[in-house]
């Protein structure tokens, strides 16, 4: 089966890296979108142009699986993206906030993209998951993905975004690009659990491919 993926930017190879180890005999596209990067500054008309092309391409080229692998795309664009192509199967890429509250410990950071913090997704996932007694905390780190994408001042933005913070059982990565750079955030929180959601994307997709083989 082909299987597209695409994110904006590099980010999205650590999903597609999970999904062809659980796979590794069906078919891959992959579409970094660098020239966009990054997602969450645009605007939804914007946002939405943007993957509906990437879509457009993914399907010319035969998939029949697209994974959105990312955390801003999905939120913002995939209902409507399975409205306009119910012929494809959509697999989305949400911050892995249930993961981060199932382990059952107390003091959770969400690190996203300020589109993805924002979004109604977001507020529907704490209110959803949180149990009493978490505490779930939210940091939109702006510029952070576009540093990744660039290899540029990555530890400056870092620095400035969480060099002064507490500290957290849980850390949640909520933007794929943040998955490149997991031992350099694991240095500010030395104690803390790491968690993206790239494995249970691979596994969603595993499902899917057996069910329809």
């Amino acid at each position: 089966m082909k299987i597209g993926v695409f994110d904006s930017g590099k980010g999205g190879t650590v999903i597609l890296e999970a999904i062809k180890n659980n796979l590794p005999h069906e078919q891959y596209m992959y579409i970094g979108d660098s020239e966009n990067c990054p997602y969450g500054e645009k605007t939804d008309e914007e946002l939405m142009k943007i993957v509906c092309e990437i879509v457009e391409r993914l399907k010319d080229w035969g998939a029949k699986i697209i994974v959105i692998a990312c955390n801003t795309a999905t939120t913002r664009c995939i209902d409507r993206l399975r409205e306009l192509y119910p012929d494809l199967v959509f697999v989305g890429t949400e911050p892995a906030v249930k993961l981060a509250v199932d382990t059952g410990l107390n003091n959770v950071l969400v690190m996203a993209t300020p589109g993805t913090i924002h979004s109604e997704r977001m507020m529907s996932l704490i209110k959803e998951n949180q149990k009493p007694g978490q505490k779930i905390d939210l940091l939109a780190c702006a510029g952070l993905a576009d540093a990744i994408e660039r290899g540029e001042n990555i530890d400056v933005v870092l620095d400035g975004l969480i060099g002064k913070m507490g500290t957290y059982d849980v850390v949640v990565l909520g933007c794929t690009h943040y998955s490149l750079i997991k031992e350099r955030i694991q240095k500010y929180f030395p104690n803390a659990k790491l968690i993206d959601g790239s494995e249970g994307v691979a596994n969603r997709v595993s499902k899917l491919v057996l069910k329809n083989a």
